[in-house]
């Protein structure tokens, strides 16, 4: 796996189709956190305040979104027509980004941070 020094550069290398959908995710999530600090972590773009709040990642067929179990499973029942993990979301390139249900995913996954204490896994 290639190290990379920006969230730009692990964009930057994938394909044209796939930086696309990659550019959407980081957009709604400098939208959705506007004060947390975007940084790499394990490799993935990753959206911190003081602690991890999510990651994402391109992968050959999907992106993976992922959050804390806590936030993931408050969403379950919307979450039924995507692949899921422990805390992660998988959206496969083939479909559109599920802009809303990840923007409140997001703003979630703030609020348990900031008022409930929620750390990263």
């Amino acid at each position: 796996m290639a190290k990379f020094a920006t969230v730009d550069e692990y964009i930057e290398s994938f394909p044209a189709e796939k930086r696309t959908r990659l550019r959407e995710l980081r957009m709604l999530s400098q939208t959705c956190a506007p004060g947390a600090v975007e940084s790499l972590k394990w490799g993935s773009p990753a959206y911190s305040l003081n602690t991890i709040l999510f990651v994402f990642a391109g992968y050959t067929n999907h992106v993976n979104f992922v959050f804390t179990p806590s936030t993931r499973e408050a969403f379950a029942a919307e979450l039924s027509p995507f692949k899921t993990g422990k805390g992660s979301v998988q959206i496969p390139y083939s479909e559109p980004v599920p802009e809303e249900l990840l923007g409140r995913m997001i703003e979630h996954r703030i609020r348990e941070y900031k008022e409930d204490g929620v750390l990263w896994m």
